[in-house]
């Protein structure tokens, strides 16, 4: 991504407070069909949510911008029922909480770029926890392989070969 292409810090950062909105009422939906370590766990990520939603609001706030405003209600991608289904959703909320802070990594400023990692990294790993696995590539659209298999070195030679 060239420079002209980055994302400005100021949105890349309120792209990455609306997903924390998202999350943490998602996160409130998911709580209440959790029990035991579960929701322990819920709770324990929820507040995480709402730090990370305090820090991106300062933040914003410290470039001269008015932070996003949460929205009243989100509408969720599935029902959810059950344990399963809430856990499936907390994964879900952490997917696109990883996504958005991916915008920051691409801003110009080595500070956020930092920043936005870590965020990154950490929601990568709440989602691996309710998932129960990792994903290659957390934050990005999977590939498709239905066409053909990427080979990036098919067409080039070393000099020890």
């Amino acid at each position: 991504m060239s420079p002209a292409q980055a994302p400005s810090a100021t949105s890349a950062l309120q792209a990455a407070l609306a997903a924390e909105d998202a999350a943490i009422y998602g996160y409130g939906v998911a709580g209440a069909h959790m029990a035991g370590t579960g929701h322990a766990v819920t709770e324990q990520y929820w507040t995480e949510h709402r730090q990370a939603r305090d820090t991106l609001t300062a933040m914003i706030t410290a470039l001269h911008a008015t932070p996003v405003a949460p929205s009243a209600f989100y509408d969720l991608p599935f029902a959810v029922g059950n344990t399963a289904t809430a856990r499936a959703l907390a994964a879900h909320l952490e997917d696109g909480v990883t996504a958005a802070y991916l915008g920051v990594v691409a801003a110009g400023d080595q500070r956020l770029r930092v920043f936005g990692a870590l965020a990154a990294q950490s929601a990568a790993v709440r989602a691996a926890y309710w998932r129960g696995s990792t994903e290659a590539f957390p934050g990005l659209p999977a590939l498709s392989l239905s066409h053909r298999p990427v080979r990036p070195f098919a067409n080039v030679t070393f000099g020890w070969m």
